[in-house]
């Protein structure tokens, strides 16, 4: 039985397979509507979530299964004080799989220890969000080709952005991806994500102006400065507006580039981008779907119903 805690739990190898069902699935959805008819699913949100949730149980409908969980922890047990070691044993014994998203970093890991059932990391707090870093492949996959020799550009809160941390994670593991990180000094990226981009021997540079080098970017990834993770609203306040992409901005850019964002988006991606063919956001919800089809599949060892292989 394996999780997906973080997006190194899976080999490039294993990745590169799991694109290539999440591919499939998106031009042959039909051929998978049973794969996964009488499993079931269990959203466990002790956050508020509507992209990941609804994604996770669309992607387990669309496979033939069903869902069961809750949306917020007031809604649980949690709220009479009961450990998420305890809760995933109980939900063990109704679902299959358990997709789960929790405000502490660390809290998915401590599930998956404790689980007799495959658990997937959900988001645990400003640390890991891996399937957000699987949707964000694939996008990039389908739109530039490949997923080396490119120059990425992370944008905004790249310090509890849990997101940005997974996906550089995962890129590092490529040839020749260079990282452009634009942020504001207090919200730079943490010293120990620096430590892997220097371990992996890639290129990286820190800048405070998203104008100064937007036109040397491949993929421009976009990210909100989330009020959540702030313990002072005077700094929040003073931060959230610190980036906007406007079309004024993106002329800057190069004809190709396509603009991603985790979502939800507050002010820092204009909406009259999303009228410019670069603007990929809402393209990463459908790929997040169908990543997350495929990532159902292989945890739960179902066999494509044609060729009768497993995903991994």
């Amino acid at each position: 039985m394996r999780h997906l805690i973080s997006p190194l739990d899976f080999t490039v190898e294993e990745l590169d397979q799991l694109l290539e069902t999440a591919s499939d699935i998106e031009k042959n959805p039909t051929k998978y509507q049973d794969a996964c008819k009488g499993k079931k699913i269990a959203t466990l949100f002790y956050e508020p979530s509507t992209r990941t949730r609804l994604s996770f149980e669309a992607a387990m409908i669309n496979l033939g299964g069903q869902v069961l969980g809750f949306s917020e922890a007031s809604s649980s047990s949690a709220s009479k004080g009961e450990s998420v070691a305890d809760t995933i044993r109980i939900i063990s014994c109704y679902a299959d799989i358990c997709a789960m998203r929790h405000p502490k970093e660390g809290a998915a890991l401590v599930a998956a220890n404790n689980s007799s059932i495959p658990v997937i990391n959900a988001g645990d707090g400003g640390h890991q969000h891996p399937t957000q870093t699987l949707a964000d492949l694939m996008t990039i996959k389908s739109l530039k080709g490949r997923l080396d020799n490119i120059t990425i550009g992370l944008c905004g809160d790249l310090k509890f952005g849990r997101t940005v941390h997974s996906l550089i994670n995962a890129l590092l593991r490529y040839d020749n991806v260079k990282f452009v990180l634009i942020s504001p000094n207090e919200l730079k990226v943490p010293e120990y994500i620096i430590e892997n981009i220097q371990k992996a021997g890639a290129e990286y540079e820190e800048v405070n102006k998203l104008e100064d080098v937007i036109g040397e970017l491949d993929i421009l990834y976009m990210t909100r400065v989330q009020r959540e993770r702030f313990f002072n609203e005077e700094d929040y306040v003073r931060l959230k507006d610190t980036y906007i992409l406007n079309r004024e901005k993106l002329n800057l850019a190069q004809p190709d580039m396509p603009v991603l964002h985790p979502l939800p988006r507050v002010d820092e991606i204009a909406t009259d981008v999303d009228q410019d063919p670069r603007a990929a956001y809402f393209d990463q919800v459908q790929n997040g779907k169908y990543i997350r089809m495929a990532l159902i599949m292989a945890l739960l060892e179902i066999p494509d119903p044609l060729t009768g292989r497993t995903v991994l």
